[in-house]
């Protein structure tokens, strides 16, 4: 069932929001001081592409504040504007009953686009 939730999402504008999540990275590692952010944009992109099956878990915390840093800078310069793309499409996906599992898993990457750093990927 994952792989054929996987499949719809890919072909009703998974696919989309992926190339647009890589394209962000590339964008963002053409600087030096950009190469955090790009990795997290591609960290993203690889999820938003087969978001079905995989989960998302803290890592453990080391010491020192800067995931909490790089998550405020994340917020103001682009994490704001890619939270509310992902609401807004899983607000529209929630108005039809066949939609709610793609409108849930738009919250979910909703979620972690507000605060990437400090999270992995399983």
């Amino acid at each position: 069932m994952k792989t054929l939730g996987n499949i719809i999402w890919v072909i009703f504008g998974g696919l989309q929001i992926a190339i647009e999540y890589l394209i962000g990275g590339l964008a963002l590692m053409i600087t030096i001081i950009g190469i955090p952010f790009g990795l997290q944009s591609f960290k993203l992109g690889i999820l938003a592409l087969w978001p079905f099956g995989s989960n998302v878990r803290e890592k453990e915390q080391q010491h020192g504040c800067l995931n909490l840093l790089m998550n405020v800078i994340w917020f103001f310069v682009g994490g704001v504007w890619i939270w509310l793309t992902h609401i807004f499409f899983g607000v529209i996906f929630y108005i039809t009953i066949i939609g709610i599992p793609f409108g849930k898993m738009h919250f979910r990457l909703a979620r972690l686009a507000l605060s990437p750093f400090g999270k992995e990927i399983v």
